[in-house]
């Protein structure tokens, strides 16, 4: 199975990263702006979203073709939501994957313009009419995204976060600030998968059920790594989030309470793709990873 992931992982990510490439190139705009937003977006990383994404159309016997523009749709807000959040006034964080934040090579204004560029371009490409013959199905994955992404989402859960910091929290005001502001792109990535792949009711609920797992899964492991990871394979300093003084898993739950948090959501989310009716390999497979990563 790790193998079969592995292969799974390697062959899409270079599909996906070509067409992220090829996406912003052909843009009529100005040159550095399209320069700031590849540098970002193909900066590295693993493109978890885009893998659960076509990972979740396989699963159901679809074809991951067909995913590819919704997954880059996804990838260009997740990168636009780093570039933000590396800006002084958010994290303030001088390194991302190892290599100068945007800011630090473009300055903040156009890291800011590079940002709201991806997040724009991303519904350019999902609405893309070239895309799709079934504008149903196109208008659903829109408000999907749009849903995940935004205030209520995303951008509701980074607010949360901002506003929260330096003063403590419970367990459930961070499971919650997580659920939206790392798990719901995740739950996007599963749900646009299951649109594309024509899953049924239950299908598209136990799958919902198993991305929110999976996202809290990631979160905490996250703070774990932020915490005992090693900075070479982060590429970025650990400790950063305790320095900060934010509540993380790991400040309220200590180390081995959130690895045991971790271990428990993952078998939650297995317990949901077995319930699913679906090809369970590499979804299972990707649970584990969620455990086992460095980085």
């Amino acid at each position: 199975m790790k193998q079969h992931l592995k292969h799974f992982l390697d062959d899409h990510k270079q599909r996906v990263e070509e067409a992220l490439r090829k996406y912003v190139q052909q843009l009529e705009a100005p040159a550095r702006l399209k320069e700031a937003m590849l540098y970002s977006l193909l900066a590295g990383g693993k493109r978890i979203r885009p893998i659960f994404l076509l990972a979740t159309i396989d699963a159901l016997g679809g074809e991951t073709d067909q995913g590819i523009p919704a997954a880059c749709a996804l990838e260009m807000i997740h990168t636009y939501s780093l570039i933000h959040d590396d800006l002084p006034a958010m994290d303030d964080d001088d390194y991302r994957r190892g290599k100068l934040a945007n800011h630090k090579v473009f300055g903040e204004a156009l890291a800011i313009l590079a940002g709201d560029a991806l997040l724009t371009h991303a519904f350019y490409v999902l609405s893309d009419t070239a895309q799709t013959s079934d504008p149903e199905l196109q208008l659903r994955m829109i408000n999907e995204l749009a849903l995940r992404a935004g205030p209520t989402g995303m951008v509701g859960g980074q607010t949360a976060d901002v506003l929260g910091e330096g003063s403590p929290m419970t367990f459930e005001q961070l499971a919650d600030i997580h659920t939206r502001k790392t798990g719901d792109l995740l739950v996007c990535a599963v749900r646009l998968g299951c649109y594309v792949a024509g899953a049924n009711e239950v299908q598209l609920a136990q799958l919902t059920r198993y991305a929110r797992e999976i996202g809290l899964a990631f979160q905490i492991q996250d703070d774990i790594l932020d915490e005992i990871g090693d900075e070479q394979k982060l590429g970025k300093q650990v400790g950063s989030d305790r320095g900060k003084q934010k509540s993380t898993y790991v400040s309220l739950l200590g180390l081995q309470g959130a690895q045991q948090a971790l271990r428990e959501h993952v078998d939650l989310a297995k317990q949901a793709v077995r319930a699913a009716g679906v090809k369970p390999d590499l979804l299972l497979a990707l649970a584990d990873f969620m455990v086992s990563r460095e980085c």
